[in-house]
């Protein structure tokens, strides 16, 4: 079963909005003690963050949406505002892929490298085959079969691995760019005071 991820998020909001962030994530951890924090960048103020990436096994999609915390100012009690909006979101999670060497496919053919004359007669080159992601590694540059077959294998890892960062970076730029997104009002849930007491839910 795959995991839930949400990030808690302040919107670039006030100190307000970040400490808000804080109270929402130690009140979604009581309510599903399962959750666990995966990433978290800390506000200016003890117990306040910009923003905290969390998962649960549970399914917790219906979380997605805005909070609204209803509470004056601990940080500037005579601020006349006192409605403080956060974001849950869902992630966007990165899709990596293990490299399987079983389902690699090979094809040789003859070779115009190193090796003189040798190269022309026998098939050392070699064409690596990687059908789930559609990638192609082709080694001429040992003078064996056998070698080129470990380079071409090599250059297949390397192709997977940097799929699977450029996939991790793209996911991480989203959430970024979830950060700065924040709909203020109709709210799925609404707290009220220090104490963050849930007053409403849909």
């Amino acid at each position: 079963m795959m995991k839930t991820e949400l990030q808690l998020s302040s919107g670039q909001g006030p100190a307000e909005c970040e400490l808000a962030v804080g109270k929402l994530l130690q009140a979604l951890m009581e309510e599903f003690p399962d959750i666990e924090i995966l990433e978290s960048m800390a506000g200016y103020n003890d117990n306040c963050f910009r923003s905290v990436r969390i998962a649960s096994e549970k399914d917790l999609s219906f979380l997605d949406g805005t909070v609204l915390w209803i509470c004056q100012s601990p940080f500037r009690p005579h601020h006349r505002r006192k409605n403080w909006f956060v974001d849950i979101s869902l992630c966007y999670t990165a899709q990596t892929n293990a490299f399987d060497e079983s389902l690699v496919r090979f094809e040789t053919f003859r070779s115009s490298g190193k090796g003189g004359q040798h190269v022309n007669k026998v098939e050392t080159g070699v064409r690596a085959l990687y059908p789930p992601l559609e990638l192609v590694a082709v080694s001429t540059e040992e003078r064996s079969q056998y070698m080129n077959k470990r380079t071409a294998l090599q250059y297949l890892r390397d192709a997977v691995t940097s799929c699977n960062s450029a996939s991790m970076a793209s996911a991480r730029a989203l959430n970024r760019l979830e950060h700065t997104r924040l709909e203020r009002g109709n709210p799925l849930r609404v707290y009220k005071g220090m104490e963050f007491q849930l007053v409403s839910q849909k």
